[in-house]
């Protein structure tokens, strides 16, 4: 029983390990995709949804059965979330700086924490109140550096992308149920409402191709496993692996577009990486040691 438990914890830190590698290479694909932000927003989602749909034939030939797609009212309401979240999340990086973004998005754990210990009742542990408030210093150290001022709307839109992901993962959580394809068919609604802003004008984008490896590819990847993530961990863990892509899509733009980050942008992402990891190993070693012992 308690290795299993030990195993299960061991396989969320994976998965959400791999699904916020996935997700820090999004913001740098939207850019060289280089188009205007209605044809990326349904390309991007109505590519989410194609791969999706692939990926439940293929599973449905596999076992003559079809997946869990969309657990009960905990489903839908998480997928309105996700979907909203993705509007939101472009929305931001069309009005504000790569960095903006990615740093605003960085308060997602503290959000889930929050929302976790007033609607479930999971009173964050002392590693995780700790590994956040590494991480609050590194997000201010990097914000002192990457913030400008003018991006008033793009900057809500990333604090409010941030708080509704955290919501959709507190769902997540509590429910307890599989919500690995509530994401990925949530795209349906970013997409209806780009391709409807789309169409009428024609699409505009210079390289499709980077659209679409990020809608059939990436984003699948990374929803998939950042929302299977909440079985096996507590909401604010599963947030700190969003975090990924707070650290590593500055250096992604970096060596794309040759945009060097500052030196506080590399110290504030070394301090939230070493939170991330410390975190982890901490949790895990306690498991360990814990379990045996009772």
């Amino acid at each position: 029983m308690f290795p299993t438990a030990l195993s299960d914890h061991r396989k969320g830190l994976l998965l959400t390990a791999i699904g916020g590698l996935a997700l820090s290479m999004d913001i740098p694909l939207v850019r060289l995709g280089n188009g205007d932000i209605w044809s990326i927003l349904g390309i991007r989602s109505a590519a989410t949804i194609l791969a999706t749909l692939v990926i439940l034939g293929a599973m449905r030939l596999a076992s003559g059965k079809w997946p869990v797609l969309i657990p009960g009212r905990a489903g839908l309401f998480a997928g309105l979330l996700y979907g909203l979240s993705s509007l939101t999340f472009v929305l931001s990086v069309f009005n504000t700086a790569t960095a903006n973004v990615v740093f605003i998005v960085a308060f997602n754990p503290m959000f889930a924490a929050l929302l976790s210990w007033i609607f479930l009742k999971e009173k964050p542990q002392a590693a995780t109140l700790i590994a956040m408030l590494f991480m609050i210093f590194g997000v201010g150290l990097i914000v002192r550096e990457g913030l400008t001022s003018g991006h008033i709307f793009g900057d809500a839109m990333a604090l409010l992308s941030a708080l509704i992901l955290a919501a959709a993962i507190t769902i997540g959580r509590g429910s307890r149920r599989e919500m690995g394809f509530v994401p990925l068919l949530a795209a349906i609604l970013p997409a209806a409402l780009g391709l409807a802003q789309a169409l009428p004008l024609g699409f505009s984008i210079a390289h499709p191709g980077w659209i679409l490896l990020n809608g059939a590819i990436m984003m699948p990847v990374a929803f998939w496993c950042l929302a299977t993530g909440p079985r096996y961990l507590s909401a604010p863990e599963v947030g700190m692996f969003y975090l990924l892509e707070t650290v590593l899509a500055p250096i992604w733009v970096w060596l794309i577009f040759a945009e060097t980050p500052a030196t506080m942008t590399l110290v504030g992402g070394g301090i939230l990486v070493t939170a991330i990891a410390g975190h982890c190993f901490w949790m895990v070693r306690e498991k360990s040691i814990r379990q045996p012992a009772e």
